[in-house]
């Protein structure tokens, strides 16, 4: 780029920087990711570094901030509010050590204090003679915004120190110390939740919520919000000495009756400061708030203060970032995939975008209530997380960046993979393809027949199903009982071989072998198989024993359906609908042509062998010692027992085994009696 090019390039990131500024510190209302913010400012600064000539006052890298709005009075801080310069990993952080080890050789024996980086609003608090009397935010780092007010409304805010009386510190005459407010995750969810039910606008993330709530002209408004903070410098201080080296700074706020972190550590080297920050990237989820890195200081405050500034960064610290999780980026469209059960998933497509170090395409838009509701339009400029191995999903549009290009998107009214119409229960935020016929659920269709829970065919994996399905050998789930042995062998690829040995005909053998077996199975696997929308094993097991085969259930009417108990009407619709299809009545035909007809009603309970747990509910979580959890809901159902997948109220018992989830917590807040498996069989006698 030749030099005319380059400055005109440096006075358009210096104009679009300027523009970011104002929109992230004066508005609230950011229109590009954190990450992009910091490529452009990286920029800026490689060409700075490389004509220095250049740089004049106004430059983005000369202040910390941006302009107080005109709203507010405006308060001239006592000292700098400023900012800290970023390093993207452990080379960046060693290259800041280097940097400031050849300004002053102290450093080399220097201590460091790692902290959490907090997504928040800096606010800087002011007291005299112990009282809160003034609270402001950074604004450009000379002065800032009057938000006295507001900020009184955050309980976390001392308004008299120290908060003890009985607490034998001494406390300068006047005060002034620096904070990050923020929202609890949590809470900001919890927010949202209430806000959604009430109909109102959701917020996009928690830091431009907390930012907008402190800068409101009500302060009722502020404290409606879930604003907490903590504190981490003292800016200045007068009549009364303080300490000179930031852990103990961070003592004596504590002690003063600040919040402060918990997760800071001290060290005597910096390689021990950067394994602990790295630490954090990875447990960044267990943090209680929005944190994009941790912070890097040297202890000894009197030498990070002689080591100066460069532009508007203090060479005492420095900003450690973690990967990106949120990024903006241009919706190009939404597409729509189709799932086993036939619901429609809708797809963004974007502009590739690196987050985390994954270039990133796709993510999820979770439902069509979900785009509605945020008002997400194709051609706009989207936020997108990404949280670890979670897949990506869009949390909102960035609606000032909105040009009047952007289409509002309607949901298809026909399955997009085999042009059938869609059907919404009332209710149900899904919307289905209800054909089973559907090529896009025909393999996952399959694969659900064979599964463990339901028909159980050991050694019909996914490749060979799609390689029958493929070779048109199987059309649907009737056709795995019609397959041949030189049709499996057709199918048989050698990723399905245990070995580079195994003889194909040998896995067809055991296949053969396990679709035989199969057809001894119970009704109830039968109707788990089948795949009728809403209906699990639980369900599957209380129609098996109220109709005595598939012919019997057909038949039924949706009110005689939700006579049972525990079958509300939207899946009675989905059964009587499911058998109301011409596709799934051939393939009913079919099994019933292949001998694939169990019997169930009075026959389904001919293997009871007691009634010890009749009118009784369980609930299985965890591993048990040798019951499986086919085998102990088998071994209950057995005694007259009933068993559940969720914790409620009317359960009778949680069977508790190793590495329980959730639903023991639950059962212990219901009062749900807790047993073991050899409980389990005491009880039946």
């Amino acid at each position: 780029m030749n030099t005319n090019s380059l400055r005109s390039r440096y006075e358009k990131l210096k104009s679009e920087i300027h523009a970011h500024n104002y929109r992230y510190h004066v508005l609230d209302a950011p229109v590009v990711s954190d990450l992009e913010y910091d490529k452009l400012l990286n920029e800026l600064k490689q060409i700075e570094s490389e004509h220095p000539d250049w740089v004049t006052p106004d430059s983005p890298t000369q202040r910390a901030g941006a302009k107080p709005a005109d709203r507010f009075d405006k308060v001239r801080h006592p000292a700098p509010i400023l900012s800290l310069a970023n390093a993207f990993g452990a080379d960046d952080a060693r290259a800041w050590f280097e940097r400031i080890r050849k300004l002053d050789d102290r450093v080399e024996k220097a201590r460091f204090v790692v902290e959490p980086k907090i997504d928040g609003l800096s606010v800087v608090l002011h007291y005299r003679d112990g009282l809160f009397v003034q609270g402001a935010t950074r604004g450009d780092g000379e002065v800032g915004e009057d938000i006295t007010s507001n900020l009184r409304t955050v309980r976390a805010i001392p308004l008299k120190i120290p908060v003890e009386a009985k607490a034998k510190i001494t406390v300068p005459d006047y005060l002034v110390v620096r904070g990050e407010a923020f929202i609890p995750i949590r809470e900001f969810e919890e927010l949202n939740r209430k806000l959604e039910e009430a109909g109102e606008k959701t917020y996009l993330n928690p830091r431009n919520t907390a930012a907008g709530s402190l800068r409101q002209l009500d302060p009722k408004l502020t404290a409606a919000r879930p604003i907490t903070l903590l504190v981490y410098q003292i800016v200045h201080a007068e009549g009364g000495e303080v300490p000179a080296s930031q852990w103990e700074i961070l003592e004596y706020l504590k002690a003063l009756g600040f919040p402060v972190t918990d997760v800071a550590k001290r060290f005597d080297t910096l390689e021990k400061a950067i394994a602990y920050t790295e630490t954090w990237d990875e447990k960044r989820d267990e943090l209680s708030y929005e944190a994009d890195g941790m912070v890097i200081k040297i202890d000894d405050l009197t030498l990070a203060a002689e080591l100066g500034f460069v532009g508007k960064d203090p060479r005492g610290a420095v900003a450690f970032k973690f990967p990106a999780r949120e990024v903006t980026t241009q919706l190009l469209d939404i597409r729509v995939s189709v799932g086993r059960t036939g619901v429609l998933i809708p797809n963004a497509v974007l502009e590739p975008v690196e987050i985390g170090g994954v270039v990133v395409e796709r993510a999820t838009l979770h439902n069509f209530d979900y785009i509605a509701e945020k008002d997400i339009r194709v051609g706009d400029r989207v936020l997108v997380k990404r949280a670890g191995e979670v897949i990506p999903y869009v949390i909102g549009p960035v609606v000032d960046a909105r040009t009047g290009k952007e289409k509002k998107y309607k949901p298809p009214t026909k399955c997009p993979a085999c042009g059938q119409p869609v059907e919404h229960f009332e209710g149900e935020v899904a919307w289905y393809c209800v054909n089973a016929a559907c090529p896009a659920q025909l393999v996952r269709n399959v694969e659900h027949f064979v599964s463990r829970g339901a028909m159980d065919i050991v050694g019909l994996g996914s490749k060979i199903v799609e390689k029958l399905i493929e070779t048109e050998k199987v059309k649907d789930v009737a056709d795995i009982y019609t397959l041949t042995r030189a049709d499996i062998l057709d199918a048989v690829t050698k990723k399905d071989r245990k070995t580079e040995k195994e003889p194909p005909g040998k896995i067809a053998d055991n296949l053969l072998s396990a679709i035989e077996a199969s057809r001894s199975q119970p009704l109830s696997r039968l109707i788990t198989a089948l795949g009728i929308r809403g209906v699990g094993e639980v369900i599957a097991g209380d129609l098996a024993r109220h109709y005595a085969d598939l012919d019997a259930l057909a038949k039924a009417k949706a009110d005689d359906l939700m006579q049972i108990e525990g079958l509300g009407p939207n899946i009675a619709e989905s059964i009587v609908d499911w058998f109301a299809r011409p596709f799934n009545q051939k393939v009913l035909k079919k099994l019933k042509s292949a001998g694939m007809w169990p019997k169930g009603g009075e026959t389904a309970g001919k293997s009871q062998v007691s009634d010890a747990f009749a009118g009784l509910t369980f609930v299985v979580t965890g591993t048990l010692p040798t019951f499986s959890r086919d085998d102990a809901k088998a071994f209950i159902e057995s005694h007259g027992g009933k068993v559940t997948d969720s914790v409620s109220k009317k359960t009778s018992y949680l069977v508790l085994g190793e590495n329980p989830g959730s639903k023991f917590e639950k059962a212990k807040s219901l009062g749900v009696k807790i047993i073991g498996e050899e409980e389990l069989r005491k009880l039946a006698g």
